[in-house]
């Protein structure tokens, strides 16, 4: 989660320009640090508000599960996504229940020009669950669903790795499909989910993509996300780093071309640095690759491989980890059924209520 919202933090400052810009105003080797956008150092994006709210839509939907005995995930998950919309002051044809412990956090009040599919395909909503009127392949539904792998990875702890990584990119693609309604924005998330679950289990990075990708292809609509990836690959196999390789993967405005080169970056790169500078230096979508990237890499190597030039002034960066690590502990909440009521029950189900 953190190492997302450094990547999402890296690239916010350099959007929109190429990589030739990149290099005239920061020097040869482009981003290195934060730089200023939206009045801060640090500043996170849309990319990751997003993430922190499918986050708080899944634990939402575990307690509604284990107080009621089911859930409507990905409906649950878009009650989520309004109240996301309420803080950038929008409203939808369905009005969301502002309660919780993420809506009180002000920070997340800012509007970091969040995507304009995403806008319309909520604020148009007239029930929960909906989908969109749209065709969109756009990368807004991958780059918020890596709390989707982490939360399959402990809800299903003990279990294989093809379960965890079925039901994540299941579930990855079901919440990308609330705002975007091309297939290819669908499985790109749905990839991007699994992939992340797998490395949350501690499996390697190359097993993992074998893992998703036979998933992939076994959906309709997979194949510019499969050629995009198996792209991705064979760069990333081709010898060290290069901006220039990256290049040939697009500039990550739709769903496969951010998934690309993410995976890339993930592959290419020796450590979390490397790979995260490697993803926001690039003519285009440098907040979203970086976003993708930061969850693959974060996960891959561990909260201790992000250096902390990166995570001091980080915005929101409690808050993220408090998010991070409700999605490591929540099968152990004291919540159920045939719980009994108790201060640690109160406290979780105020925190998240089932809804």
């Amino acid at each position: 989660m953190i190492g997302g919202a450094v990547g999402d933090a890296l690239g916010a400052p350099v959007e929109f320009m190429s990589l030739a810009e990149i290099r005239a105003q920061l020097g040869a080797g482009g981003v290195h640090g934060y730089q200023q956008a939206f009045g801060r150092y640090g500043a996170i994006t849309d990319d990751t508000q997003m993430a922190l709210f499918t986050a708080e839509g899944l634990l939402r939907a575990y307690a509604s599960s284990a107080t009621a005995g089911t859930a409507d995930v990905p409906a649950i998950v878009g009650h989520a996504y309004l109240r996301w919309l309420h803080t950038q002051r929008t409203s939808a044809g369905i009005a969301p229940v502002l309660d919780g412990w993420l809506i009180g956090e002000k920070a997340l009040f800012a509007s970091r020009v969040p995507g304009a599919t995403v806008m319309r395909s909520l604020s148009e909503r007239t029930s929960f669950g909906e989908r969109p009127r749209n065709t969109s392949k756009g990368c807004g539904g991958a780059m918020r669903v890596a709390p989707v792998g982490l939360w399959c990875a402990r809800l299903h702890e003990g279990m294989s790795a093809d379960r965890v990584a079925k039901h994540a990119f299941e579930l990855g693609a079901d919440t990308a499909a609330l705002t975007h309604g091309h297939p290819t924005g669908q499985v790109a998330a749905g990839y991007v989910a699994a992939l992340v679950g797998l490395l949350a289990l501690g499996r390697p990075l190359a097993e993992s993509l074998d893992r998703a990708s036979a998933i992939l292809v076994r959906k309709p609509g997979h194949t510019e996300t499969m050629a995009a990836v198996e792209h991705a690959r064979k760069l990333a196999a081709a010898g060290a780093p290069n901006a220039e390789y990256l290049a040939r993967l697009g500039e990550g405005w739709t769903a496969e071309e951010a998934v690309a080169i993410a995976v890339y970056a993930a592959l290419a790169a020796p450590d979390f640095d490397t790979g995260v500078r490697l993803a926001v230096n690039h003519d285009g979508d440098s907040d979203s690759t970086g976003a993708i990237a930061g969850n693959l890499l974060g996960t891959l190597h561990g909260i201790e491989s992000i250096p902390t030039r990166f995570t001091t002034g980080l915005e929101l960066v409690e808050a993220i980890a408090q998010v991070a690590d409700d999605l490591a502990t929540f099968p152990t909440w004291p919540i159920g059924q045939f719980e009994p009521s108790s201060e640690a029950s109160a406290h979780w189900l105020e925190r998240y209520p089932p809804h």
